[in-house]
Parts: structure tokens; sequence; C-alpha cells
């Protein structure tokens, strides 16, 4: 029997995901997250309660809309059940309490819609990573078991490493190669993503990052024969590190040394 706070934790995260579906769809286009209320983009009818059920609603409809028959982008029941899947695994990992309210609600959540906007649109909004430098001191604050001055730095530390790393990288190749490399977007996040985890663990992330980003570049030039200068976003893979990062950094780090040891 499934116990009943991992049906909470998925509930949780499936409503979790269909707000993150609408910042997705309003963010990028400047419209606000509030009002109006839950519409088709295509004919614009508002829905009503039960064509707006997590998950449910996109298997009943069949993937269309009830009322001008618009075909549903997969993207909505995927966000869906991927947030569900991330809260599930946080509480697992930490438990209800303090930890799961940060890393789901402000470092996991937002990352979803970063990596699906980012995506589609090759942005990351100010609104989703200036807050979550803020939400990561805080959660720094309360769960790292620092005093509030050791705590404090640690967080500084990694949200200069994590933008400072990326800003150098990006105004070197703005200067070598006379365009834009990295963009402030993924500067600000992975500024964010230091403020969560510290210089080491944002170090680790980014490597995470640039291996992911570099093996989907390399598929895709196979794969669709594209020329080395493609742009792939790069808010996905620091979302994904950063997730890889959360659930078993530690581990990975270890393997790494001891890999390296016998290197050596």
């Amino acid at each position: 029997m499934i116990p009943l706070y991992s049906l909470w934790v998925l509930l949780l995260g499936l409503l979790v995901g269909s707000f993150l579906n609408v910042c997705i769809y309003r963010l990028p286009r400047g419209l606000s997250v509030i009002s109006p209320r839950s519409h088709c983009p295509n004919c614009g009818h508002f829905l009503r309660w039960y064509d707006n059920i997590p998950l449910l609603s996109y298997l009943w409809l069949r993937g269309r809309c009830r009322f001008c028959r618009w075909a549903i982008p997969l993207r909505y029941p995927l966000v869906e059940a991927l947030t569900a899947v991330l809260s599930f695994l946080i509480y697992a990992k930490f438990g209800l309490g303090s930890a799961y309210a940060f890393y789901f609600l402000l470092l996991a959540a937002p990352l979803v819609a970063v990596a699906f906007i980012d995506l589609a649109h090759k942005i990351i909004p100010d609104v989703i990573s200036l807050p979550g430098i803020a939400a990561g001191i805080a959660a720094t604050l309360v769960l790292s078991g620092l005093p509030i001055p050791a705590a404090l730095i640690k967080s500084l530390w990694g949200i200069l490493a994590g933008g400072g790393v990326l800003f150098a990288i990006s105004w070197t190749y703005e200067k070598l190669r006379s365009r834009e490399g990295i963009g402030g977007g993924d500067v600000k996040l992975a500024a964010m993503l230091g403020a969560f985890f510290g210089w080491k663990g944002v170090f680790v992330i980014l490597l995470l990052a640039s291996l992911l980003g570099s093996v989907t570049g390399l598929l895709l030039v196979v794969a669709r024969r594209q020329g080395a200068q493609s742009a792939v976003p790069f808010g996905p893979f620091l979302a994904a590190g950063a997730l890889l990062y959360l659930f078993a950094g530690h581990d990975i780090v270890r393997w790494y040394l001891s890999f390296t040891s016998k290197l050596y």
C-alpha cells in the first residue's frame, strides 16, 4: 500500500506542474501568470475545472481541446508528470520539512520551468532566477547548519563562483568571436545555483552541465547533420546538472576522486 504522504507529495507535484505549464507559456510572452484564468491558447475558450485536472484531463480529452479540437502539446502532461516525480524523489531523500520545501518548491520546480522556457525561447526570465538567488541564500541559512555569517559567506561565494565563471567565459567568447556565447540568463541561473550549493557545489554542477551539453550537442550534430555552430540552450543542462547534484552530488564527487586517484 502506498503511504499517504507519498500520495500527497505526488498530488502536490502534479498541481505545481500544472502551474508551471502556465508559467512556461505566459512568462516568455510577458503575460500575467495569475489572470486571466486558464484558457485554450488556440481558441481562447476558458477551461472548465474538469478540463484542467493534471494528467487526467489530457488523457480524458485525448490530447485535444474540448472546444476547438486543437492538439494540446505533449509538454503539458510531461511537465506535470516530471514535476510529480521530482516532488516524490525529493520527499524520499529529504522527508517532509524545510529541505523539501526549499528544494522542491524553490529549486526543482523553478528549474523545470527554466528548462522548458529556454528550450522553446532561448531565454531564462529574470523573474525566476533573481528571486531564486534570494531563495538560495535563505536555503543555505536554514539548511546548512552553519552559523549565520558562515552560511552567508558560503552562499555569496557560490553566487560569485557560479555567476562569475560563466560571465568570464561569456565575456572571453564575445571578445574572441565578436558574438554572444553564453547569455546573461545562464549567468544569473548559475549564480542562483551557487546561492543554493556554494562554490564547491556549483563547480560540480557546471562540469556536469558542460558534459551533458557537449554530449547532447555532438548527438545533435550526428543526428541532424547540423553544423557545430548550431545553438543549444545551456539552461536545461544547468538545471539537469543541479538536480543530479542535489540527488547524488556527494556520490559523484567521491567517485571522481576515487577514479582520479587510481589514475595517479
